[in-house]
């Protein structure tokens, strides 16, 4: 599934105290190299970071922020090398464990992904973008009745998703459940008239459910036409 999954980072909530026990060193991640990550010049983030770390490598902090920029750069392999460094070192922060779920969706790495993406969910169960995540994670695994349950507890915590709603509709397609998913898809095509996947996705079950017999029809991996950069 091609989704694109933007990375976040919440520079408000990394702070000194954020490292939880474990790590080997307090985390000093100066300001001049979180500078040029608020600057988005990834170039020079990648390059202060190292220094950083090259002075003090068990830095939890560093470790995670240089994944982040190794990410904004496509560079999913380090990104994610560096998550695992900064879990790794003890650093418990729930949007660690997002961006590297995230990380492994886009590698197609789901189980893994399933597996942080629990993380994040358990160290911050009010933030609706771990469930939705957890979701995605879930139904490419194809555990349709695990995905459905992440994804309206995402928006219990935040109904205004239309990525979200319009998952939930293929999560019904996926199983076959074609009414539920027709009625999620119609309510959100009404709710957000911009959103174009709903209607696409209306319009795809139509050619699915009227189809000729003995033709082929659109299949599943049909319905999955585009998503919002960002749950929130």
């Amino acid at each position: 599934m091609a989704v694109a999954l933007a990375l976040m980072l919440i520079l408000g909530r990394l702070s000194l105290a954020s490292a939880g026990a474990g790590s080997s060193s307090d985390p000093v991640c100066d300001a001049t190299a979180d500078y040029f990550l608020g600057e988005e010049d990834y170039g020079e983030a990648i390059a202060t970071h190292q220094r950083l770390i090259a002075a003090h490598p068990d830095d939890a902090l560093a470790h995670y922020h240089l994944g982040f920029a190794y990410g904004m750069t496509g560079d999913r392999a380090r990104e994610v090398a560096e998550y695992r460094k900064a879990a790794a070192l003890g650093l418990r922060q729930w949007d660690l464990y997002l961006n590297l779920g995230r990380a492994l969706i886009e590698a197609g790495n789901f189980d893994g992904a399933s597996s942080v993406l629990t993380t994040a969910v358990a160290l911050a169960p009010e933030r609706p973008e771990s469930h939705y995540n957890l979701g995605l994670a879930y139904e490419r695994r194809g555990m349709f009745a695990a995905a459905r349950d992440e994804l309206q507890a995402s928006l219990r915590l935040d109904p205004k998703q239309p990525d979200a709603r319009n998952m939930v509709g293929l999560v019904y397609a996926e199983e076959g459940d074609y009414s539920h998913a027709r009625e999620v898809w119609s309510g959100l095509a009404r709710t957000e008239p911009d959103f174009e996947p709903a209607r696409a996705n209306l319009a795809i079950l139509d050619r699915m459910e009227h189809a000729p017999a003995g033709t082929t029809s659109p299949g599943h991996d049909n319905l999955r036409t585009a998503f919002a950069s960002d749950p929130n």
